[in-house]
């Protein structure tokens, strides 16, 4: 028989808090997706911790009192680390650290980890490199823990600041090597794009796990690798796509996320280089994922800051075979019907018959439901672009000649 791989998940505690410009119901809905970010990444969440805060606490993210409740639990439970929603400053890293004995780290570490694990090629992994140095440069101080004990006088003065300075200093370096490597390989993939000649271009965009690679697989019949996990492609894959007698190149981009590090979208420059050049945009939504309306809007946050938000833009409602709406009996007069109980028909006839049937599509890429569908609306979307780019396409006008013909006789 064949032994089972054991995955050894790191005991995790997770924290977060609701202020003024965050709710309760946000934060659980933040917090849900810093599990799977956490399950992602390979831990466990054993624990979640919450607090009511006008603004978070500028020494600790959270008051002392809950400091104190969550490293009681750590030493209780044998926690390893402890993760918090939002992007702690270097001082609160290093002050909360001093408290709790564990790993600390924050949502952008933990974006940053699981992509350093998900980098397959040089040049992703060379891109999550440089966003980690961006982000561990400012946090140089708080990894010399041996130093905390140095109260200077006799003897303790000069060597530590000295190797916390050599150790900034190779890092700054790095990141200046690091992208002088990605500027090198962004001439090389501009160059590639170039050569793809003026075919149309379409890419696929969307929060990260919403089956993209999936639907690439069923279109494009590529082998991307797909997992039910956040982030599981990096690299984008470009693949050239027949329907009927038309030909295009359809790319398969880095999913995006709510409150995506900065960094990250830096690094990732040329990757998005795949959706700024693009022709035709496919956005993928998981329509099944309860906060699917949250994630359009992350998303066409993203494509706003990249200038990319103006593209003509297909919305692809994905995985319409797990979505699931709560029922209300008949007799019952008591509950409140709200977005939750809502079919897929009722769906259609809100703010979604707004865009436009011709822009709106309802599919299962593991299914290949409303397939055939799909497939002639993007074709009839590629090819209003290539009537554009070329007017007297044969395949698209049979009788193109006449055309030329006519044109000529009325010059």
């Amino acid at each position: 028989m064949l032994e089972k791989e054991v995955i050894n998940f790191e005991k995790t505690a997770i924290v977060g808090i609701v202020t003024q410009s965050q709710s309760e119901e946000k934060l659980h809905e933040y917090l849900d997706e810093l599990e799977f970010l956490t399950f992602t990444a390979g831990g466990e969440v054993i624990k979640r911790f919450s607090q009511k805060m006008e603004r978070p606490n500028p020494k600790t993210f959270v008051g002392t009192g809950k400091i104190d409740e969550i490293n009681l639990f750590v030493k209780e439970n044998g926690i390893s680390t402890v993760i918090f929603d939002d992007e702690l400053t270097p001082s609160q890293q290093k002050n909360i650290s001093r408290i709790i004995d564990a790993k600390i780290l924050d949502r952008t570490n933990l974006i940053l980890d699981i992509f350093a694990q998900r980098a397959e090629t040089s040049y992703a992994r060379t891109q999550v490199e440089l966003a980690q140095c961006i982000y561990l440069l400012p946090r140089l101080s708080g990894l010399w823990t041996h130093l905390e004990r140095q109260k200077g006088g006799i003897g303790m003065r000069g060597p530590g600041e000295t190797e916390i300075e050599t150790d900034r200093r190779i890092v700054r370096d790095r990141i200046s090597l690091l992208k002088d490597k990605i500027k090198t390989i962004d001439k090389q993939m501009s160059i590639q794009r170039s050569n793809r000649g003026a075919m149309v271009r379409v890419a696929l965009v969307g929060y990260t796990n919403v089956g993209k690679s999936t639907l690439m697989n069923a279109v494009g019949k590529s082998e991307v690798f797909v997992e039910n996990k956040l982030f599981a492609t990096l690299d984008t894959t470009v693949r050239k796509v027949v329907i009927k007698n038309l030909p295009f190149l359809l790319s398969d981009t880095v999913g995006f996320i709510r409150k995506l590090p900065t960094q990250l979208v830096d690094s990732f420059k040329s990757t998005l280089d795949e959706v700024r050049e693009a022709d035709l945009l496919l956005h993928v939504v998981d329509i099944s994922h309860p906060d699917f309306e949250d994630h359009i809007e992350s998303v066409n946050q993203i494509l706003q800051d990249i200038k990319a938000h103006e593209k003509p833009v297909i919305m692809v409602f994905n995985k319409i075979d797990a979505y699931k709406h709560l029922t209300i009996e008949e007799d019952d007069l008591i509950t409140e019907k709200t977005r939750k109980h809502w079919t897929l028909d009722e769906w259609k006839q809100t703010w979604m018959s707004n865009v436009g049937h011709d822009k709106t599509l309802f599919i299962s890429a593991t299914q290949k439901q409303n397939f055939e569908e799909f497939r002639e609306m993007v074709y009839e979307a590629v090819r209003q672009i290539h009537i554009t780019r070329f007017p007297y396409n044969k395949f698209l006008y049979p009788d193109y000649k006449d055309a030329i013909e006519k044109e000529e006789e009325q010059e």
